[in-house]
């Protein structure tokens, strides 16, 4: 059975930074590329950043880049997310999610979220 498990999440100030995190099991992790994907509340889904499955290929949202950085640890199955200089526009659930491809594909499992709310 495929499990997504993120955490990290929290109450942060703008300006501050959180470092979120997905414990992967039941699929061998590095043969797929794995993502990030956020709801902000009362918006739809946004993706924020995808890492290929050997780590060398990362893209990211237009607003998130230079301030996000996405990684994965394929001997521990985590994939992470170092978000710093947050602001209250990236306040949001964060679902980790994975492809179907090891560069691409569709999104076939999400975890179940972890909330940043990013607030003075």
């Amino acid at each position: 059975e495929v499990q997504l498990v993120e955490s990290g999440g929290g109450l942060v100030q703008p300006g501050g930074s959180l470092r979120l995190s997905c414990a992967a099991s039941g699929f061998t992790f590095g043969n797929y590329a794995m993502n990030w994907v956020r709801q902000a509340p009362g918006k739809g889904l946004e993706w924020v950043s995808s890492v290929s499955n050997g780590g060398r290929r990362t893209n990211y949202l237009n607003s998130v880049k230079g301030r996000f950085t996405i990684s994965r640890d394929n001997a521990k199955n985590t994939l992470s997310l170092q978000m710093n200089s947050l602001n209250a526009e990236d306040t949001a659930v964060y679902y980790c999610v994975k492809q179907t491809e090891a560069t691409s594909g569709s999104f076939d499992y999400w975890g179940q979220g972890t909330q940043v709310t990013v607030s003075s």
